[in-house]
């Protein structure tokens, strides 16, 4: 399975939908299924919902032209932790997962000017609920 390009909307916003795909691309190549895409609620928006044998992992995408600034994984403070949570929570439910269900938070940062490997680094576990 291949994620789709958005070809539609700003400039800014088809990079991030490029870079959701290329990270949903590479998730799928490390043997995760994807559940759904930009999952959103009232409480925040989820980039990619992918499952990990029996853990459903939430996974957040930052996208940066160039790193000096810092990496997209440093852009991730406390205040959108807590939107990504609630959202989780939310969809938790809503497909009526418990609460205990096995779950994760992972990002995936990108950048253009990144010395990593194809410019893609990706966090496991990246935070928890109660940070």
């Amino acid at each position: 399975m291949v994620c789709p390009i958005p070809t539609d909307g700003p400039r800014a916003r088809r990079l991030g939908s490029q870079a959701e795909s290329e990270a949903c691309d590479y998730l799928l190549r490390q043997g995760m299924r994807l559940r759904t895409r930009n999952y959103r609620c009232r409480r925040g928006e989820i980039d990619l919902v992918m499952q990990a044998g029996e853990t459903i992992v939430f996974v957040e995408v930052r996208y940066r032209r160039q790193d000096r600034f810092g990496s997209g994984s440093e852009s991730i403070d406390r205040r959108k932790q807590r939107r990504i949570v609630l959202a989780a929570s939310h969809y938790l439910q809503r497909h009526g997962l418990s609460d205990r269900c096995p779950a994760r938070f992972d990002v995936i940062s990108m950048s253009d000017s990144a010395s990593r490997e194809g410019g893609l680094e990706w966090i496991p576990d990246a935070f928890r609920a109660d940070d």
